[in-house]
């Protein structure tokens, strides 16, 4: 049902709800209060998690259908954002997968993960990030993953698209730095979820269980990060000093790029 939002703490928009991350999502930001505004592509499972949000935890959901990686989909859920003031939290979470090497992708897919993972959240962001500052508060959730820290065999175009999604969403912090608005990253590792089948399938049932996260431990983890107020939260780093280690290191690394100076190693005359 469309809606000016009933809640308290607003309308929450999640992409890719439907299945994995972004289901979860939806039913614990509806536990909490929230009105919803599910995005996805399968309009009969996204009414399906609607009416039963709805019906058990008493909020208003919406349905809006939509493919991210068409410009007309970013435009539909852009739209909804901006002109809803009531809109206050969104969780950029559509993304997928696919395990091959770069010349076994088929060149559609590679095009489509790179709009869905890069092109349509870095537009959602822009449009979140707008509509927030103007309004004074407002959340923005956006999905990365641990697979953007270093190059990882097989994922060549997914891992570069969430490494985008790393230092994209560490900007996004330095752009509302004393203000009411709130930027998350969120990092999973490996997590259960429908993309294991989009992203190959039995080539991942493999992996160990020792490294393999419910969908359901991830969205606590981090929401409970949220609550802390963490900006960056990776909910399977058991050592939370490693990401600062690793912070620290790049900073280092950027600063020193910037020399007008060749290397000596290169043998330049100066």
């Amino acid at each position: 049902m469309a809606h000016s939002s009933a809640s308290k703490l607003g309308v929450a928009i999640v992409t890719g709800a439907s299945s994995g991350i972004g289901k979860v999502y939806a039913e614990r930001l509806a536990r909490r209060g929230y009105d919803l505004v599910l995005v996805a592509r399968r309009e009969d499972r996204l009414r399906q998690i609607a009416a039963d949000l709805a019906d058990r935890f008493q909020v208003c959901t919406e349905v809006l259908v939509a493919d991210l990686s068409e410009q007309v989909g970013v435009s539909a859920v852009a739209d909804r954002i901006s002109r809803d003031r009531s809109v206050s939290l969104l969780v950029n979470n559509a993304g997928f997968s696919a395990l091959k090497p770069l010349t076994e992708t088929p060149d559609d897919v590679m095009v489509r993960m790179i709009a869905l993972n890069v092109t349509a959240l870095t537009a959602l962001s822009k449009t979140a990030l707008v509509a927030f500052k103007a309004r004074g508060s407002g959340v923005l959730i956006n999905v990365g993953s641990g697979a953007g820290f270093a190059p990882y065999p097989g994922i060549p175009v997914y891992g570069a698209t969430k490494a985008y999604v790393y230092l994209f969403t560490q900007s996004l912090q330095s752009e509302v730095e004393a203000t009411a608005v709130r930027v998350q990253l969120v990092l999973p590792g490996a997590v259960i979820s429908e993309g294991w089948d989009v992203a190959g399938g039995a080539e991942l049932d493999p992996l160990p269980d020792s490294i393999v996260m419910t969908t359901e431990d991830c969205v606590d983890a981090a929401l409970a990060g949220l609550d802390q107020g963490e900006l960056v939260t990776a909910p399977s780093l058991q050592d939370a000093s490693g990401m600062r280690d690793y912070e620290a290191v790049a900073a280092t690394l950027l600063q020193a790029m910037f020399d007008g100076r060749p290397a000596p190693r290169y043998g330049l005359r100066s």
